[in-house]
């Protein structure tokens, strides 16, 4: 009996071993995933201010919090069971669907340049009641769509060889730790000048100087996000596209755009990485942005042709 009972603690003890290298690999996996799609982090954190901007202060954290709920349903609800679901069944779908979303975004970048050029830039929404507030919302969300499947998809790629139950956990934790940084980053952005108005209220003589100081950046730090965001709608819609082409097949664009990179890495070694990155950070968004335009024109002439003008 004491035999019999020792033989199951081993047991016991084997499958609790077992059950913490499970915890183990998955939390690495979880790291990993979620290192190699930090660099689209960057990109949703630029793009995300913007949608707040004109809005009502005391409506901001409002609105960024639905966003952020929004991101959550669209990472855990329909993007993790999707790629789960093709990665099984039809993987050759994956890379297809997501330049679709590559070139919304590259539309979605260049409607906005166009905007700015043609002058007829759309005052900003959100200040006329909760109508404005929804369509904020729902555009916020529909554009994050994108960048998060692109997040699930850089993460899932990392996990790709590990079991089905591992992939599901690592992805939601990836989920739930990007969406927090993401929008944790842009409600503290967001909020800044409500910090420097408090501070400026401070009886220390050089607080006060520095709160004052910052309210008058907040404007231009929002506008210069705003601006970087549609930039970054147009680097990664193009990095997304010329990725898509280059596992396709057709690798003569993608190649074109490394070739740069390995040049502007070697012009200084030094600092050759940085300068790598931005030159591949240009191209990305160049191609984008010409992308784009194609699709803005298109669109653009479908509504002209209807009678109608371009909806966007």
């Amino acid at each position: 009996m004491a035999g019999g009972l020792a033989a199951l603690l081993d047991d016991i003890a084997a499958l609790a071993r077992m059950a913490a290298a499970s915890v183990d690999d998955v939390a690495a996996a979880a790291g990993k995933a979620s290192a190699k799609a930090v660099g689209v982090v960057v990109d949703d954190t630029a793009v995300t201010p913007r949608y707040v901007q004109g809005v009502r202060p005391e409506r901001e954290l409002g609105i960024i919090a639905r966003i952020a709920t929004g991101s959550i349903r669209n990472k855990l609800i329909f993007i993790l069971p999707a790629i789960l679901l093709l990665s099984a069944f039809a993987p050759w779908l994956l890379t297809p669907i997501l330049m679709l979303g590559g070139a919304y975004l590259c539309f979605e970048g260049a409607e906005k340049v166009w905007e700015w050029v043609s002058g007829h830039e759309e005052a900003p929404s959100g200040s006329d009641g909760p109508v404005d507030e929804n369509t904020v919302v729902s555009g916020a969300i529909r554009t994050d769509f994108i960048l998060s499947a692109e997040i699930m998809v850089i993460a899932y790629n990392e996990i790709a060889g590990v079991v089905l139950w591992e992939q599901a956990v690592v992805l939601v934790v990836v989920a739930l730790a990007i969406t927090a940084l993401v929008y944790g980053v842009v409600a503290a952005i967001v909020k800044m000048d409500d910090v420097g108005l408090a501070l400026a209220q401070r009886k220390s003589s050089a607080i006060s100087a520095f709160g004052r100081q910052l309210v008058k950046a907040m404007p231009v730090v929002l506008s210069t996000l705003s601006t970087v965001g549609v930039v970054a709608m147009c680097w990664v819609g193009g990095h997304i596209l010329l990725v898509g082409l280059d596992d396709l097949g057709w690798h003569w664009p993608y190649s074109v755009v490394h070739h740069l990179e390995t040049w502007a890495h070697d012009l200084i070694p030094a600092v050759g990485g940085v300068i790598g990155w931005l030159a591949n950070t240009l191209a990305s968004a160049v191609f984008g942005l010409a992308v784009g335009a194609v699709v803005v024109a298109v669109v653009h002439l479908v509504a002209k042709l209807r009678g109608g003008s371009a909806a966007h």
